[in-house]
């Protein structure tokens, strides 16, 4: 966990450069300590000094701002994070992924002096970001894309018009919305946004069929006689590639369910232990869950793939295939096949 000392200094740092300073001396003490402490509570720590960073950058992009005579936000906003900032699952070297709700204005003169402001605002926190070490989201997953910046109501009708139009790109786009959360500003704008995603999805029988098909896209890398199966070309060859072999495909097969069951966790583990509680997961697997995606997080985290390790992510990635292929199966029995 932060200590009251590395909190006070985030919150005291008065520029970018202070802030990279600060999460670099973090990180390495958290490196350091990967192995004696858990990997949980390493994720855990990490989260929180991740969120006191972007909530800074938030407070310093505001003054920026209010340096060039916009006093204060025109209206209530949720700074939301996507992808594994929205899971809490950002690791020593994780990109940016995320985007701005802000309340609708009264009138067409206000909602233009919104739109100016959150643009700016936007903008400025992902350049202070990349200053501190996040790069920007290489599918543009972010507050200084206009799709990803918007009042309430227009990111309503964006929800309307994806699920009225399920295409592969729309429904990624819904997963992509499952797994937001605020790290600044009113949380009640993002659960607004939030309820409205979860009235949708229950209110649209077919979108989860959809959503299985874009779930299933990443296969676990382990072959029909349970060999891992590594990556033959490019930087990773000869390598298994973790985040898209192991780790996405578990977080995507445990946001399915709890989409489908209306569980609103982000958090991985979190989702785990609610579809346990929901009887979605019987005991059996919810224990295999529980010990297949804390050793992914260990792997993502930088621990060593040592034989021992090899021998426990065998039996989670088969274990994970077997939770794609009855998703597979339900997702055809339930939904059908066209």
């Amino acid at each position: 966990m932060l200590t009251s000392a590395v909190k006070a200094s985030i919150c005291a740092a008065s520029d970018t450069r202070t802030l990279f300073a600060l999460r670099e001396q973090e990180q390495r003490r958290l490196e350091m300590e990967l192995g004696s402490i858990s990997a949980v509570t390493v994720n855990q720590s990490l989260r929180e000094l991740h969120d006191a960073l972007i909530g800074r950058v938030l407070q310093l992009a505001e003054m920026e701002l209010a340096s060039q005579g916009l006093a204060a936000p025109p209206a209530p906003y949720a700074y939301l994070l996507f992808g594994s900032g929205g899971r809490g699952e950002m690791t020593f070297a994780s990109d940016q992924d995320s985007g701005i709700v802000y309340a609708d204005a009264d009138s067409t003169e206000e909602a233009e002096i919104c739109a100016a402001y959150f643009a700016k605002l936007g903008g400025i926190a992902v350049r202070m970001q990349v200053e501190i070490g996040y790069p920007p989201c290489e599918g543009n997953v972010l507050a200084s894309n206009p799709q990803w910046c918007s009042p309430l109501s227009q990111w309503e009708r964006r929800f309307e018009a994806w699920f009225a139009d399920p295409t592969w790109e729309n429904v990624r786009y819904l997963l992509i919305v499952a797994d937001c959360r605020a790290v600044a500003g009113s949380a009640v704008l993002c659960d607004q946004l939030r309820d409205h995603f979860f009235d949708k999805t229950r209110h649209t029988a077919s979108i989860i069929r959809r959503m299985v098909e874009n779930t299933l896209r990443h296969k676990v890398l382990v072959g029909i006689f349970g060999q891992l199966l590594r990556e033959r070309y490019g930087e990773l060859a000869g390598r298994v590639d973790i985040k898209y072999g192991a780790y996405i495909p578990l977080v995507n097969i445990f946001r399915l369910l709890s989409v489908q069951s209306g569980i609103r966790e982000t958090g991985t583990l979190d989702r785990i232990g609610r579809l346990r509680q929901a009887g979605v997961l019987n005991d059996a697997d919810g224990e295999a869950a529980v010990e297949a995606f804390t050793l992914i997080l260990e792997l993502r985290l930088g621990a060593e793939l040592t034989p021992a390790r090899i021998r426990k992510l065998k039996q989670a990635l088969k274990w994970g295939k077997r939770m794609q292929r009855r998703i597979g199966q339900n997702g055809q029995n339930r939904f059908g096949g066209g």
